[in-house]
């Protein structure tokens, strides 16, 4: 397993390879075989930025068999899903604001997060390893009083797109199984989302071929498994922590 990171350092966006508490850089970004440079920096020393840039930003919705129970769901024959716009990447540190002139509640929700390496288009199941270049942790933050505001049609980008609500990192972990990982979300501090992947209805290489179907998936896109069962609204001035162990732990303030 590789842990990689994007960072400023000295002025500079870096895109490197975390090795304990030191930062070895490499050329590019998300690259199948990114090169090093032959420098590097103490982590302490640079500022995180999300660990890629997505072009697009595909979220899942009722992905998982305990959730759809417990809300009454049936299983999906197709992965279904919402983009977020690019305005709305927010890296682990930093603060999700409230839109101006919404009062209503805005949701976390702790999310696994695929990050695609190569463009690929219409693959089976059993190539998507070949294309996903690794996995971070996501939090799908919503304002959900707007979701269904108006009856005529469910306003899912809108809802899920203002600024701020697409944080993800702290960074990118290769060479992991999807299957064996949990994600917990905390709430100032207490465990509020404990569910394992392996709940999904569609699992990461399922959704990577599906939506290589219907779309063509670029290099450093970055696609939400969808959510489990704990989502909360979060109070003024909380702090949330998306943690995948194995990963590493996404943390932001909400300001309110």
């Amino acid at each position: 397993m590789t842990t990689w990171l994007r960072c400023r350092h000295e002025g500079h966006v870096r895109f490197g390879r975390l090795d304990g508490d030191t930062v070895h850089f490499h050329a590019g970004d998300v690259l199948p075989t990114p090169q090093s440079l032959g420098n590097a920096a103490p982590l302490a020393a640079v500022e995180l930025l999300t660990p890629c840039t997505p072009g697009k930003l595909v979220g899942l919705w009722n992905n998982f068999h305990e959730r759809a129970r417990i809300e009454g769901l049936a299983r999906p024959d197709h992965p279904l899903y919402f983009i977020k716009t690019d305005n709305c990447y927010l890296p682990s540190g930093g603060t999700i604001r409230r839109p101006p002139g919404y009062d209503g509640p805005i949701v976390y929700e702790g999310e696994l997060g695929i990050v695609i390496g190569r463009s690929c288009a219409r693959i089976a199941p059993d190539q998507a390893d070949d294309y996903i270049f690794g996995y971070t942790c996501v939090n799908d933050v919503t304002a959900r009083g707007i979701l269904k505001s108006d009856p005529s049609f469910p306003q899912w980008v809108r809802a899920k797109s203002f600024d701020s609500f697409g944080p993800f990192g702290p960074w990118i972990v290769d060479g992991l199984d999807p299957g064996a990982l949990h994600v917990e979300t905390w709430l100032d501090g207490i465990k509020k989302q404990n569910y394992p992947v392996i709940d999904m209805f569609f699992s990461p290489r399922e959704i990577v071929s599906r939506l290589s179907h219907d779309m063509t998936l670029n290099r450093g896109d970055l696609i939400c498994c969808g959510t489990s069962v704990g989502v909360e609204t979060m109070p003024a001035g909380c702090r949330i922590d998306v943690c995948i162990p194995g990963i590493g732990t996404l943390t932001n303030t909400f300001a309110g």
